[in-house]
């Protein structure tokens, strides 16, 4: 399996003939670029143009956060999968006000879909409230079965912010209450409390991850259909990452939280509000990276699959379903 190198130091990326060479004031280190799926970088680093151009080549992301773990761009190669059928199907399905609801629903039902799992999955772990659980789970699967009735992106919008609102209000009693990382409200730019902080950074991590996988097939990452093509650069990641940041980043964060592998000791507090520390982001990308490596069983399959291949496997479906192959049903998960 190929790997995602995270860069914290400050330093140089250059090529040294097929290898990612990455220099700093104190040492050196090379890596066959074949072992490489992409990189993310989160210090002070300088890349040549002879390693910019081997990327293009080798067909690899960059992404890039700023000091403080913002997610602020990404180095996206020429498209090196091209299929001007597929993209024309994919705008064509957001420019068609029921294909386009069609897949918004499906996305918007996938997320509440793993919400409820993640809930279940919590549901007979913790110390009290297993009838809030029930109670919660049963206002979830109510609101999934509305969803049919929107006809616009905007009510299903509405009514997935409300149940992740409700979700969210569950934190405290999955991680039993614990005074060092109590939820109270969302918040983002700033982050107000740890929580937050740590929601913030995964699902920036996320975000870049499915752009990875998008990049790796025929689709078109500025085609999105839950969340508006508009002036923003890349909407169809964020789209699919909704299904995926409950299992994925919730479920670290809780037990990170639980198992103490990040304490209130791995936090700053910057522009009036708290951030993870270099340190924090190294736990928390760390043990992301040790997830998604982790396998399940894919049902349809029948055979153990990453949690880092879902995501593609997600996109292939999606890519069917457009090109009017079969009707694309999002992931869910079972524990």
């Amino acid at each position: 399996m190929k790997k995602t190198l995270y860069i914290f130091q400050s330093g140089e990326l250059s090529r040294e003939d097929n290898s990612i060479c990455f220099e700093t004031t104190e040492r050196k280190r090379k890596l066959p670029v074949e072992d490489v799926n992409d990189i993310y970088i989160f210090g002070e680093v300088n890349a040549t143009k002879k390693f910019l151009e081997l990327m293009a080549q080798k067909n690899i992301c960059i992404h890039y956060f700023n000091h403080y773990g913002y997610y602020t761009g990404t180095f996206y190669p020429r498209e090196h999968l091209n299929a001007g059928h597929v993209i024309l199907k994919q705008a064509e399905a957001y420019l068609n006000p029921e294909k386009r609801l069609a897949l918004a629903r499906k996305f918007i039902d996938g997320s509440i879909g793993q919400m409820i799992q993640v809930l279940k999955y919590y549901q007979n772990r913790v110390k009290t409230n297993n009838a809030k659980f029930k109670e919660m789970i049963l206002d979830f699967q109510s609101s999934r079965a509305k969803l049919e009735q929107w006809t616009s992106v905007e009510e299903m919008m509405s009514t997935e912010g409300h149940v992740r609102e409700k979700y969210y209000s569950m934190f405290d009693d999955i991680l039993n209450h614990n005074p060092d990382f109590l939820f109270e409200k969302r918040s983002k730019r700033p982050p107000l409390n740890r929580l937050n902080a740590m929601i913030s950074f995964g699902n920036q991590i996320c975000y870049t991850m499915v752009l990875s996988e998008i990049y790796k097939t025929y689709l078109d990452p500025r085609i999105g259909f839950l969340h508006a093509t508009n002036f923003r650069r890349f909407s169809l990641n964020l789209d699919v990452a909704e299904i995926f940041k409950p299992i994925m980043v919730d479920r670290l964060i809780f037990t990170l939280v639980n198992k103490k592998m990040i304490t209130k000791k791995d936090f700053d507090k910057h522009m009036e509000g708290i951030l993870l520390s270099e340190e924090g982001r190294k736990k928390f990308v760390g043990e992301l990276d040790k997830r998604m490596k982790t396998t399940v069983n894919h049902r349809h399959l029948g055979k153990s699959v990453s949690y880092r291949r879902l995501i593609r496997l997600e996109l292939y479906k999606i890519q069917k379903h457009l090109l009017g192959e079969k009707e694309y049903e999002p992931y869910r998960s079972l524990w």
